[in-house]
């Protein structure tokens, strides 16, 4: 039988594993008698809403104990999905909480497909879809601007500013037929254009401001990929350890120790960093390290940042200046290290083999330097600001972003139309095709296959 949207559901809402509570959540109209089949405590159906209760979950069919629980009891519509909640807390642990998830399956409720109580949360109102997404958004925030984001959008923020650039489409396009359909003057095809071209200059000209924060946002939501290179034994993995305030990579004095791409998050001043510690590239024999070797050189075409280090303390080599010439088209700073031994490396020509990059001086083993490359990192992806000027908005998610440059897209032809002498009633149906792009942002205009595809994304208790 095929799951239906009035179905009462319930999953564990908490990461599966040992700890000091899990939870259980029931969400649908038959979620609080669920829970009281298997509680034995106050009568639940009688507790006032949003209280929590002390009692027992047994097994009806044994009468057998199974653990001391909270039980949350919240009345629609004041929850997250806007219908019956309960929130059964529970010890921590594998054998407590999947023994009463099954039970309230046993007694009412079906399991719940991944992210289905924020899908309910859509489709009954209480959040819209750019809403919905920022909540995962915000469950994977790796910085506090991140999640400051995530935060303005789940308030609504994006959702306001779409709605707002929609209506002031509708409106035009209501004035447009007015004028097409009751003409009180020969000039109204004339003053019907010029109206058009007005407004679709301006509902374009802040589509454009969004799109702008487009870069910054996709940093702050997936992480700039971000990769450590140089030839072998300059520092790498020290770096990557500095980074991340602990050894996770293997450091000798012995070149090839790194054999594979160990890749890592760190918070480098609020910019999240994919860093990806790379075997040395260098030619070699040796048939592991040069694995290694080639999956550098393929980490290095998709990184978008490059963090190149050099030993000052010895001359430039070949493979310097091969890697100053592989990456001087990427975005990149270079690291001079080891600036604690006597410098040995000519200057003048690192300067003209570095052309426009950043050169930042660092002595890893004694921590110096790292201030600095941290604020030239943040300076590089962040310098032009980091929020909008509509609001604060950004723009982090890549389908809004992809539905923004279509709506883009499509004032562009509203445009051209009007430049080459269209007819009114055929470049509004451009105008109206934006409209309809801004509103599959925030899911006022949307397929059944795009919710299904969305929410699959999310962790089964969410």
């Amino acid at each position: 039988m095929a799951n239906s949207e009035n179905d009462t559901i319930a999953a564990i809402s908490t990461p599966v594993g040992e700890g000091g509570i899990s939870i259980i959540r029931i969400s649908g109209d038959e979620a609080v008698e669920v829970a009281q089949r298997i509680y034995k405590g106050k009568d639940l159906a009688k507790v006032a809403s949003h209280t929590i209760n002390y009692g027992h979950i047994i097994d009806p069919d044994t009468n057998q104990e199974v653990d001391e629980v909270m039980v949350s009891v919240m009345r629609a519509p004041r929850t997250y999905t806007r219908e019956d909640v309960i929130e059964i807390n529970c010890h921590g642990g594998l054998l407590a909480t999947n023994r009463i998830l099954q039970l309230a399956l046993s007694f009412g409720a079906r399991m719940a497909e991944p992210g289905e109580f924020t899908k309910r949360a859509f489709l009954n109102g209480r959040l819209d879809l750019s809403q919905s997404e920022a909540v995962m958004d915000l469950i994977r925030a790796k910085t506090d601007k991140s999640m400051k984001v995530a935060l303005n959008q789940l308030d609504g923020d994006l959702s306001r500013l779409i709605r707002h650039l929609r209506k002031d489409i509708l409106d035009v396009l209501a004035q447009v037929e007015v004028n097409i359909d009751y003409p009180e003057y020969d000039a109204v095809e004339e003053m019907t254009t010029k109206l058009l071209k007005e407004k679709a200059e301006d509902i374009q000209q802040r589509i454009q401001v969004l799109l702008k924060t487009a870069k910054q946002g996709k940093v702050l939501r997936d992480g700039l990929a971000t990769a450590i290179i140089g030839r072998p034994n300059v520092g790498k993995s020290s770096l990557l350890n500095s980074l991340l305030h602990e050894d996770k990579a293997i450091v000798t004095n012995v070149a090839g120790t790194t054999r594979d791409v160990i890749e890592e998050y760190v918070n480098v001043n609020g910019v999240p960093l994919k860093l990806i510690d790379t075997a040395g590239i260098r030619d070699t024999n040796d048939q592991v390290e040069k694995i290694g070797v080639e999956r550098s050189r393929k980490a290095l075409e998709a990184a978008d940042l490059i963090l190149l280090l050099i030993d000052s303390s010895t001359a430039l080599t070949d493979e310097d200046r091969q890697l100053l010439a592989a990456t001087k088209d990427k975005q990149r700073i270079i690291i001079l290290n080891k600036t604690d031994l006597p410098l040995t490396v000519d200057l003048a020509e690192l300067k003209k083999l570095a052309g426009n990059s950043v050169v930042i001086e660092t002595s890893i083993v004694n921590h110096e330097g790292m201030d600095q490359l941290g604020t030239q990192i943040s300076h590089m992806f962040f310098n032009e600001g980091i929020e909008s000027s509509q609001n604060n908005v950004m723009v982090t998610n890549a389908r809004h972003i992809g539905l923004l440059h279509q709506a883009n897209d499509a004032l562009n032809d509203v445009l051209t139309g009007i430049n080459d002498g269209m007819p009114v009633d055929l470049v509004q149906i451009d105008m109206t095709r934006c409209w309809e792009l801004l509103g599959e942002i925030t899911g006022d205009s949307y397929q059944d296959e795009l919710l299904d595809q969305l929410f699959s994304q999310f962790c089964l208790g969410k």
